[in-house]
């Protein structure tokens, strides 16, 4: 599907930052946890207290009382520094990377698609490997 690249650019809509079924939970390794609580100056410990819950053994962000991520205000991340894997290799997931996903989910859902540079197979591919590697660690 990708073999030719794709053009995508964050556009800043904050969409990705809404629950939207499925895609609801941003789960979370030690390393975001980690990264997230140095931007927000506090412990991993005191971060994963206070922000995060265990769910089948996997550790999530907790919901918002909103449909939005805890970290989104006036549509910005709080934490975008230290932003967990998940949310920095959107909308690069194995599981979005299929023409009719892409062209009929997250293109009608994200205005990044079809934006800004063109991201070559390889990229895709490095983007890819990086949120398989966070999925095979998110239990720790």
């Amino acid at each position: 599907m990708y073999q030719k690249g794709l053009r995508f650019e964050c556009q800043g809509s904050g969409g990705c930052c809404v629950s939207r079924g499925g895609y609801g939970y941003v789960w979370m390794t030690i390393e975001d946890r980690r990264r997230m609580a140095r931007v927000l100056k506090i412990s991993t410990s005191a971060f994963t207290r206070r922000y995060c819950r265990k769910q089948f053994d996997v550790w999530r962000l907790k919901n918002a009382k909103t449909a939005a991520c805890l970290f989104l205000k006036n549509g910005k991340c709080e934490v975008y520094k230290g932003r967990p894997t998940q949310c920095r290799t959107w909308p690069f997931w194995p599981e979005n990377m299929n023409a009719k996903v892409w062209d009929k989910e997250i293109a009608a859902f994200c205005p990044g698609v079809g934006k800004g540079r063109r991201r070559s197979p390889q990229e895709i591919e490095k983007v890819l490997k990086e949120q398989g590697a966070s999925e095979d660690t998110y239990g720790s």
